[in-house]
């Protein structure tokens, strides 16, 4: 089969997003950061920063993606204003799950449950993930298996992160706790198999390595072809390159 590109560390994560937001873009965030971990206020990012944390596909956005529990939304929402975030309304969204709020053209977005109420933020979300140290700055990231889940859902006409998803499997699907991710999935196993469909057809080799267990749960059968490791040609025809880049 080859030998398995060694995963992206947290070490690598840490420099990478040091490289991606500019200090301007940081000095906003980590003052929101470091003013709500000094209150004891448990919180981890997700969204596309922390795709670009777990996977190859790394891109920078003007807002940071902000899991806290409900019960901390009240406080944490006060900090931002203290700290002279104002909520951010052009363009709607829902108060009973989120909160939006900016600073300097720079969004903050807050989530403490699923928008179709499959999952609520969790000691789980907020503590099992990876622990970055950004410009000294101490920051937690979602895990990959709660960061899959927050995005299997969206798939609308204007808006899919199903291409998230699949950059997450290919980095990180050898290690994932499947177990945890599929008995949280329950009877939506089949929407991670159509997924998962994709994957093997773009990376049957990679696809190969992920546990065997996993394949009858998501409603299909396992891979039989170990090669290539990423199909140039099928990637080339979804022009899908950047989802999966260089590995460290």
């Amino acid at each position: 089969m080859g030998t398995l590109p060694a995963p992206i560390g947290q070490e690598t994560a840490s420099q990478r997003l040091t490289d991606l937001i500019p200090p301007e873009q940081w000095s906003v965030y980590a003052r929101f950061i470091t003013e709500t971990a000094g209150k004891d206020i448990p919180f981890a990012l997700g969204g596309g920063l922390a795709v670009s944390v777990y996977s190859a596909y790394v891109r920078n956005t003007k807002d940071m993606d902000i899991y806290l529990r409900e019960q901390d939304s009240r406080r944490v929402i006060e900090i931002t204003r203290e700290l002279g975030f104002q909520e951010y309304t052009e363009f709607p969204y829902d108060p009973t799950w989120s909160y939006r709020s900016a600073r300097n053209g720079y969004i903050i977005d807050f989530l403490w449950r699923m928008l179709n109420g499959k999952a609520s933020v969790d000691e789980t979300w907020l503590t099992r993930g990876w622990e970055l140290r950004i410009r000294g700055v101490s920051l937690r990231v979602i895990p990959v298996e709660e960061l899959i889940l927050s995005k299997l859902y969206i798939l609308k006409m204007d808006r899919t992160d199903w291409p998230d998803i699949l950059s997450l499997l290919y980095a990180q699907g050898v290690g994932l706790d499947w177990e945890r991710l599929l008995s949280t999935l329950g009877d939506d196993r089949p929407l991670l198999g159509s997924v998962m469909n994709v994957l093997r057809w773009l990376c049957p080799g990679r696809a190969c390595r992920f546990p065997e267990s996993i394949w009858a749960p998501l409603g299909l059968l396992p891979p039989t072809s170990s090669h290539p490791e990423v199909d140039q040609s099928r990637l080339a025809l979804l022009n899908a390159e950047h989802l999966f880049g260089e590995l460290p």
